[in-house]
């Protein structure tokens, strides 16, 4: 029986490359703040506060629908609450399992989300601002409305959205870097 035998050929080494030299190249560190972070449950979680404050200091009062402003104000806290509320329980299981959110699909649906919620409640708190303005200082109807609430309800939202816009950028900075 005829079997063929490998044969070795002398096969000289391959030129250093820069990877060589420096080192393989590594993915970038998690910042804090982004999805899977104590950073990023720290801003998911007073996302979510300053929103329950803001919905509930404006459900308290018994004439938040005289305004379609307030009730859009309503609308889009509340939504941005159920929005960080589900996102902080997914950074709670990312950090008790230690897993990284670096996923394209998982960090554009956050991009995304983050994104409409956000400016769902800046558009729905500049709005409020606006009335709670025109009730208080143009038409001085403050004894007769809960000026004070309204005020303390656009605020947090506000806050919210405060919350909000470092978990969007670093979100889409991260969408943008892969």
């Amino acid at each position: 029986m005829n079997v063929s035998r490998p044969v070795v050929h002398p096969v000289e080494a391959p030129p250093m490359t820069e990877a060589a030299v420096h080192g393989p190249r590594v993915r970038m560190k998690d910042i804090q703040g982004m999805p899977g972070t104590k950073g990023g449950l720290f801003f998911r979680l007073s996302q979510f506060i300053s929103s329950i404050i803001s919905v509930s200091v404006m459900a308290t009062t018994n004439d938040f629908r005289s305004a379609t402003a307030f009730c859009y104000l309503v609308l889009a806290v509340g939504l941005q609450s159920l929005w960080s509320l589900s996102l902080a329980f997914v950074d709670m299981y990312a950090l008790l399992v230690k897993r990284s959110l670096r996923n394209y699909l998982a960090i554009r649906l956050f991009t995304i989300g983050d994104g409409i919620t956000s400016t769902l409640t800046f558009a729905a708190a500049a709005a409020s601002a606006g009335i709670t303005v025109l009730i208080d200082n143009d038409l001085d109807k403050c004894s007769v409305n809960h000026c004070t609430k309204f005020e303390t309800a656009t605020a947090m939202a506000f806050i919210s959205w405060f919350a909000m816009s470092p978990s969007f950028l670093l979100n889409l900075w991260s969408l943008a870097s892969h």
